[in-house]
């Protein structure tokens, strides 16, 4: 089987490329692209691939721009950390839809449905099991951090920070109190532990609270620059890529 994967976040994308390889070694993964441009340009110019492991939110949009630029006749398999696009993702060449964190499992059984080929007249029936799935089992989102400095210990609550953000190979939390406490966990990985609704992703090294933005400025070539509270001693830019997305997020 050959694989492409869409994905713009590094660790997500190689942490996918290994449960792959554990799941079936033989399977061939083609490339792994990062952008809606660029994923555009590689199925317009490349045969397509068995299958497609294809993130939404992508630096510069949702994935589903590329799919109403190209006819993509392979089955898709949707990993994201949202279920407001599931009803969406099965309008196009979807076969499954999983959520972030991806579970070994999960993922194995919809490569073992894709080696099948879903016939399409079944895709109405897994349509309506997935509206009955994400009622039935909406995603738990954490409501805590573990923090540790020096022998002190605390629990932070989710709804208190302001911002996360990484320096130096390592992450940090700020809350509401203006506490700087380190956390253990890459912004990879916090990323797909927050509710999308109250967090965004701004760029590499922060992810904000609705509630830790002070400022939004126009800045030149589309892009955004954003004041923090707690101030912080950096500019923080929002690309002119993902401008578009946070302002929908913010007029949410």
């Amino acid at each position: 089987m050959t694989i492409l994967i869409i994905e713009d976040e590094h660790l997500a994308a190689e942490k996918l490329k290994s449960l792959v390889l554990e799941i079936a070694p033989e399977t061939q993964i083609l490339e792994v692209i990062d952008t809606i441009e660029d994923s555009i340009q590689w199925l317009m110019t490349h045969s397509h691939p068995d299958l497609i492991l294809s993130d939404i939110h992508l630096a510069d949009g949702l994935c589903f721009s590329i799919y109403a630029e190209v006819q993509v006749k392979c089955p898709i398999i949707f990993t994201t950390a949202y279920e407001k696009y599931a009803i969406q993702a099965f309008e196009v060449n979807s076969i499954d839809y999983l959520l972030k964190p991806i579970q070994k499992d999960r993922l194995e059984q919809a490569l073992q449905k894709s080696s099948q080929m879903m016939p399409l007249k079944n895709r109405d029936d897994l349509l309506e099991q997935v509206k009955s799935a994400l009622i039935s089992q909406p995603k738990q989102y954490k409501s805590r951090f573990l923090c540790k400095l020096g022998t002190t210990i605390k629990s932070i609550e989710a709804s208190s920070i302001h911002y996360f953000y990484s320096q130096d190979k390592m992450t940090f939390i700020v809350d509401a109190q203006k506490n700087r406490l380190p956390i253990n966990n890459t912004l990879d990985e916090i990323d797909q532990m927050l509710n999308p609704d109250s967090f965004f992703r701004i760029n590499r090294k922060f992810i904000v609270h609705f509630n830790g933005i002070d400022e939004i400025h126009t800045y030149f070539k589309g892009r955004l620059k954003l004041k923090l509270k707690p101030h912080i001693e950096e500019d923080i830019i929002v690309s002119t890529e993902k401008a578009p997305v946070f302002k929908s997020w913010l007029d949410r």
